[in-house]
């Protein structure tokens, strides 16, 4: 099968710097499968598990959250606000969040901006999770 370069950086660093047969991911507008040879494509990044089929077949998973993907001549970039590989994920610190964000989100004091953050963090707590136990 065709392979592409892919490069995964996050704001603590690199994640994944190699040849990949497909990348897929979750972005603002749905999910999408980027292949080798893909158009010319940019996107921000929603939430959600991210995989990637390497060189050899071989399909590692990632809880990904906010950032851009972009691909371009056969190079795929995705800066990642969140890249966490599902082996390097603490399902017990994801279950603690959840459960935290689910306190906040009973609580009626909250005013619209914490709603949201509530919100956001019981997401990403499920993202993590979810892609852990797989």
């Amino acid at each position: 099968m065709n392979t592409f370069h892919l490069t995964v950086q996050t704001v603590d660093g690199p994640a994944f710097d190699g040849r990949a047969q497909r990348l897929f991911c979750r972005t603002i507008d749905g999910d999408v499968a980027i292949l080798a040879n893909h158009a010319d494509y940019c996107s921000a990044l929603g939430m959600g598990e991210a995989r990637v089929t390497l060189e050899d077949g071989t399909v590692r998973r990632a809880a990904c959250i906010g950032g851009m993907v972009t691909m371009l001549d056969n190079h795929c970039r995705l800066l990642a606000t969140t890249w966490e590989w599902s082996e390097n994920i603490d399902v017990a610190r994801a279950e603690t969040a959840k459960v935290k964000a689910e306190a906040l989100l009973h609580r009626t004091d909250l005013d619209d901006r914490e709603l949201a953050m509530a919100s956001a963090k019981l997401q990403r707590a499920l993202v993590r999770s979810s892609v852990a136990k797989k």
